[in-house]
């Protein structure tokens, strides 16, 4: 615990939780779009605490085993010239989970019941939290893989993994109930997941591309949308009141 009285690595932590909180922007996204396709509030909630929480126990781990992530950016083997190590292969597989899981959200949303045949039967809550599960090891792989890169001491890492962690539990509900209540946004939800995952399979290539050019597009996004929004609200009707009545147009 000698880092407490350095300096340097306040600094180090404060940079280092905005990261991560901006990280798991996409994976709070994530979570609460599965978690609402649970058919109560109650389940909802608890698929994304567990969800949250099964994150934090994840990157406490990975970054435990420190010496275990340095050694999966050695290659594994060669496929048509290119070297794929451990962790290429880790963001190969999620990435294209993200795309697949998020084109399938998406045509779901479009195709609504006219593009089913038979009802739906809810998901169980256990298969919602495995799959919450399985993007948690892609998304604490590039969280952890930053945080090394970032800070020295172990202390750090884990306490800024920590705080981001706690921030997203207590905000998760809010950005949830926000996303299910506009259905545009899910959308654009739906449609980051899909740069994100497109992003993923790139870096999985040793195709890098720049993380400010993601996180770009996506407040450019964000803010369309917002205007959006703000546009609906100000075009809807006016009604008229229960006691105003035209003036007739006899003389």
């Amino acid at each position: 615990m000698e880092w407490l009285s350095d300096p340097q690595a306040w600094i180090a932590l404060a940079t280092l939780t905005l990261l991560e909180i901006v990280l798991g922007i996409d994976n709070v996204i994530f979570i609460s779009i599965l978690a609402g396709k649970l058919p109560t509030p109650a389940e909802q909630k608890k698929a994304r605490n567990l969800g949250l929480i099964g994150a934090l126990v994840m990157r406490v781990l990975l970054l435990l085993s420190i010496a275990w992530i340095v050694r999966l950016t050695a290659p594994w083997f060669t496929v048509f010239g290119q070297e794929i190590s451990g962790r290429d292969l880790i963001l190969l597989v999620g990435g294209l989970f993200l795309i697949g899981k998020a084109t399938h959200e998406i045509h779901d949303k479009l195709e609504g019941e006219e593009g089913e045949k038979v009802v739906k039967v809810a998901p169980k809550l256990s298969a919602i939290i495995m799959q919450i599960m399985a993007l948690d090891v892609v998304f604490s792989l590039d969280s952890v893989i930053t945080a090394v890169g970032m800070a020295k001491d172990i202390g750090v890492m884990i306490t800024a993994v920590i705080i981001s962690v706690g921030i997203m539990l207590v905000s998760a509900g809010a950005i949830s109930a926000f996303v299910n209540r506009h259905p545009t946004v899910k959308m654009l939800a739906l449609s980051f997941l899909l740069l994100i995952g497109t992003a993923l399979v790139a870096e999985g290539l040793e195709f890098h591309i720049p993380k400010g050019y993601i996180y770009f597009a996506m407040a450019f996004s964000i803010v369309v949308e917002l205007l959006n929004m703000k546009m609906r609200r100000v075009s809807k009707p006016v009604h008229l009141h229960d006691g105003y009545h035209e003036p007739s147009s006899k003389p």
